[in-house]
C-alpha cells in the first residue's frame, strides 16, 4: 500500500510510518517540518491545515498515485482542540474525494470509562485529573468531528489511558468501545506496539468505527 501519515514526526506517527515502511509499504511522512528519510519511507513537508496542500499530498503523482491509507496522529502541546478538529475535518475531506481509508489515533478520553459505561473517560476522575482534561475534552472533540463525516471510511483509534515509548512487543489486546485495563487496573500501551496496532489496521481492518487497544499481559 501506499501509506500517508500525517503527524509523521511525533511519537505515534514517526513509529507509525517506521512501522509500515518496515512492513513494504510505502509511506509517505507528512508533517510541517519533515524529519529525516527511513527504508520506504518518504518525508514531505505538509500543513495538515492547507486543504489543498492535503488534497495534493493525498493525490500522489502519475507514478505513485493516491494513498490508498492515511493515518492521522497529530497533536499539540498544549492542547488546541480548533487545530485537532480543523485538521481531523481537512483530511477527512481530501481522503473522501479519493477514497482512501483514514485511521485517526486519537485520544482515550472518547472511550467509556469501565467503571461506569454511561461515563466518558474524559469525564472520569479516576482516569483523567483535571490537569488533563483539556487534552481528554479535544479527543471527544475529534471524535465528534469524524462522525460528522459519515460517508467517509474511518476508524478512530484510542489509546489507553498511559502512553510512551517502550518497548515493540508486537502484542496487544483490542477492545472497542470502552477503555481497556490490566488485572492490576492499569491500562497502558507502549508508542511501539500501537504503531503495531496501526498498522495491522491498515492491513487487515477490523469492524467499528472506535477500537482501542492495550498491553497484553
Amino acid at each position: 500500500m501506499t501509506v500517508a501519515v500525517f503527524g509523521a514526526t511525533g511519537m505515534v506517527g514517526r513509529l507509525v510510518a517506521g512501522e509500515a515502511g518496515a512492513r513494504g509499504h510505502r509511506v509517505l511522512a507528512l508533517s510541517r517540518k519533515p524529519g529525516p528519510e527511513g527504508p520506504g519511507v518518504t518525508p514531505v513537508a505538509v500543513d495538515v491545515n492547507d486543504a489543498r496542500a492535503v488534497r495534493e499530498a493525498l493525490a500522489g503523482s502519475a507514478s505513485r498515485g493516491a494513498a490508498d491509507a492515511v493515518v492521522l496522529a497529530v497533536r499539540t502541546e498544549p492542547a488546541d482542540r480548533g487545530f485537532l478538529v480543523g485538521a481531523t475535518r481537512t483530511v477527512l475531506d481530501a481522503a473522501a474525494r479519493l477514497g482512501s481509508r483514514v485511521l485517526v489515533v486519537g485520544g482515550a478520553g472518547a472511550l467509556r470509562s469501565p467503571r461506569n459505561p454511561e461515563l466518558l473517560v474524559a469525564d472520569d476522575p479516576v482516569y483523567v485529573p483535571d490537569e488533563f482534561r483539556a487534552v481528554a475534552a479535544a479527543s471527544v472533540a475529534q471524535l465528534r468531528a469524524c462522525e460528522a463525516h459519515a460517508d467517509t471510511d474511518w476508524t478512530y483509534l484510542s489509546p489507553p489511558a498511559l502512553l510512551r515509548p517502550g518497548v515493540r512487543t508486537g502484542r496487544y489486546r483490542r477492545g472497542t468501545d470502552t477503555l481497556l485495563t490490566g488485572a492490576d487496573g492499569r491500562s497502558w500501551i507502549s508508542a511501539e506496539d500501537l504503531a503495531v496496532a496501526a498498522v495491522d489496521h491498515l492491513e487487515a481492518p477490523v469492524p467499528g468505527r472506535l477500537i482501542t487497544v492495550a498491553h497484553h499481559e
